[in-house]
């Protein structure tokens, strides 16, 4: 059965990966940039952010260097396609596998603990609420401002070149545009929401793991393509929009799957589930696409 907390973790746990759906959204959908970084520069943020506040840096400052953290990496990723020419999957492949040994190195440890820390949760505690309510209240808020915020950079000069770059970047170059530095731009966009989500997971969870960005890709790609499938993102408004209601969908999948005790599913299968749901994003689309032009070509008859 669907109790009262697990729905409110699905929620949760849906707006947080809303953050890393919002990057890849930039990343795939509008620089049409693979960018595997973000199984890297998930933990990353999350390295970054338990390392400082465990050292007694305030956690709004330490939030804000993992988000930076995350940044930089995309930024590397872009630069070794932009400048050297390596093939953009294979940038982002060399740059994940890097901050591997880059979180272990700021962590010094695999994991480091949060559970008796300051971090930018903590004041949510004096309004008395339980946290599996206030939690997705404040998640929630936050994904809603980045989703806007991006909404309005993209509707600017440099989001339209940055979409331009991604459409057609022969056509954006002869216009005067700096495709090159548009993807630097991207990546760097892109990553820092996936940071900002892992620093996130980390305080909320009280932990931080050096394999906690495993799959992390995955889970962001089933968030953008079942979010496009219930809604058609013909505006940006409601691409970015889909974004955050994909992850909401996927979260309450894997929890129902979970729950549904006549299948027989356990925490072990979490994996299984996510390659199914993906599959499951990937298939429907495309076959709800050929039943409508089907019913199409029968009503032009």
């Amino acid at each position: 059965m669907f109790n009262q907390i697990a729905f409110a973790g699905a929620i949760e746990v849906g707006f947080l990966y809303g953050f890393v759906a919002l990057g890849l959204f930039l990343s795939f959908r509008v620089l049409d940039f693979p960018d595997l970084t973000v199984d890297g520069s998930f933990p990353l943020g999350a390295a970054v952010a338990a390392t400082l506040i465990t050292t007694g840096t305030d956690p709004y400052l330490a939030t804000l260097v993992a988000v930076g953290a995350g940044a930089c990496a995309g930024f590397v990723t872009g630069f070794l396609n932009t400048r050297f020419g390596i093939l953009h999957l294979l940038a982002s492949i060399l740059t994940m596998i890097s901050l591997h040994s880059i979180n272990l190195r700021i962590m010094g440890r695999p994991n480091i603990a949060l559970i008796n820390e300051a971090t930018v949760l903590t004041p949510l505690e004096a309004l008395g609420l339980p946290r599996f309510i206030i939690l997705p209240i404040v998640f929630g808020l936050l994904a809603i401002a980045a989703k806007l915020l991006l909404d309005r950079f993209m509707a600017g000069e440099i989001g339209l070149a940055m979409r331009a770059t991604g459409a057609n970047p022969r056509m954006a170059r002869a216009n005067g545009i700096n495709t090159a530095a548009m993807i630097l731009l991207g990546m760097a966009i892109a990553n820092a929401f996936v940071a900002l989500a892992g620093a996130l997971f980390a305080q909320a969870n009280g932990a931080a793991d050096v394999t906690m960005g495993v799959g992390v890709i995955v889970i962001g790609l089933a968030s953008v393509i079942g979010g496009e499938a219930i809604l058609s993102p013909k505006t940006l408004f409601r691409a970015t929009l889909a974004c955050l209601a994909g992850s909401m969908l996927y979260q309450f999948a894997v929890a129902l799957a979970l729950q549904a005790d006549f299948l027989g599913l356990r925490a072990q299968d979490l994996k299984l589930i996510t390659a199914l749901l993906v599959a499951a994003a990937l298939v429907l689309p495309g076959r709800g696409v050929a039943v409508r032009r089907m019913f199409g070509r029968g009503g032009a008859k």
